[in-house]
């Protein structure tokens, strides 16, 4: 198979370059990954959300170059189709490709007010009601699949494309302290555990802080 580069923006601030790594990583496909620099000023516009469009993460598969998070995961299953981030039943595959299109045109709120910074912790953060209303339903999500499919994922026993894309979200409650239900909190917990993002934290911890809009006081 063709050699593959993931380019992405930043490990500690980039949640949609966490969702591609991690979609590549479930996917079995081995690829090389690209850091940009912090500096450039596309990749501080795409993650300080003044870019209306966003070409990082972007997948570089021999030929072929994919750029939307959504997109790279159905390249991916295209190509490998056994990897298994997708549910086989085909009902509960449309479910989950349901929930992860929600994460990827939604929620603009929780990004706006609770930008993703693996290296902070904001106790008694205050969560307005636009933040609010995101979270209430991302909660209503989690619930609904933990209880439909009776697993310790959101679609089972085993992680697929719908905890990939809201995995960036479990940091953020982390991050923001967020209240949560028992159940939500202990699946936060499992995401955060998950060895996939202890590598990806592990590496965001010790890079450079570039993004001073991105470390400021709440």
């Amino acid at each position: 198979m063709s050699a593959a580069t993931l380019t992405i923006s930043s490990r500690n601030y980039s949640s949609w370059s966490l969702r591609g790594w991690l979609i590549c990583k479930m996917s079995g496909l081995a690829f090389e990954t690209e850091l940009l620099s912090g500096t450039d000023a596309s990749t501080r516009a795409e993650l300080l959300h003044l870019s209306p469009s966003f070409l990082v993460p972007r997948l570089q598969h021999g030929d072929v170059s994919v750029w939307d998070t959504l997109a790279i995961a159905q390249y991916l299953n295209e190509i490998l189709p056994a990897s298994g981030f997708l549910p086989k039943d085909v009902a509960v595959r449309a479910h989950c490709r349901s929930i992860a299109g929600e994460m990827h045109g939604g929620f603009i709120n929780l990004r706006s007010a609770l930008p993703m910074n693996l290296k902070a912790r904001h106790t008694d953060f205050r969560i307005f009601n636009g933040a609010k209303g995101d979270i209430d339903r991302i909660v209503t999500i989690f619930e609904d699949c933990l209880a439909r499919y009776d697993g310790t994922y959101l679609f089972g026993d085993r992680p697929t494309l719908a905890d990939a894309m809201y995995a960036p979200v479990c940091t953020r409650f982390q991050t923001y302290d967020v209240p949560l239900p028992p159940r939500i909190a202990a699946y936060r917990d499992r995401i955060l555990a998950w060895p996939l993002m202890t590598e990806w934290a592990e590496q965001a911890l010790a890079e450079p802080d570039e993004i001073e809009e991105l470390d400021m006081e709440f």
